[in-house]
């Protein structure tokens, strides 16, 4: 069989949209992640800032985790790369302090029971929780697992190895 070089054009062109429609064809199963199956995704429940996978590897375009942090800890200053963040609080009183680099002084912003945040791709953040109760917060990121760079400090170089929360 022999195709002409128009036809065979039209069905690269065909091919390559065939990504971005087979969801609107076909689209995918609903997920639900139950609370009892959220399982910590690094050192487990004792560490001071539990984050928990809830939706990691089912898009290719987003992932949810919740973050527990126990009273009196804060995380390392970090970045996420090229993921875009959204924080929702869901309980407890917890800041995040932000900066877009060493030449910028760190702003703190209080995050209370159903604010959002958003943190945008390469900001260097930290979480914190100065109270006497566990802050919870949901997060949202642009990509099918999360991304995180810790690094040496503010401005700093990344971090060889993951500081433990």
């Amino acid at each position: 069989m022999c195709f002409s070089p128009t036809f065979i054009s039209i069905m690269s062109g065909f091919f390559s949209l065939l990504p971005d429609l087979l969801p609107m064809i076909m689209p995918s199963q609903v997920q639900i992640t139950k609370a009892s199956e959220l399982e910590a995704q690094r050192d487990g429940k004792d560490a001071a800032m539990i984050r928990q996978g809830a939706v990691i590897g089912k898009s290719d375009r987003m992932c949810a985790t919740v973050l527990i942090a126990k009273p009196h800890c804060s995380s390392a200053v970090h970045h996420h790369g090229e993921q875009e963040t959204i924080i929702y609080a869901a309980s407890g009183k917890g800041r995040l302090v932000t900066s877009s680099g060493a030449d910028e002084e760190p702003k703190r912003h209080e995050l209370s029971p159903g604010d959002f945040a958003f943190i945008p791709p390469w900001t260097e953040h930290q979480e914190i929780n100065e109270t006497g109760e566990k802050v919870v917060w949901i997060l949202i990121r642009s990509g099918p697992e999360p991304v995180v760079v810790y690094l040496t400090g503010w401005g700093g170089n990344e971090a060889k190895a993951d500081p433990v929360d």
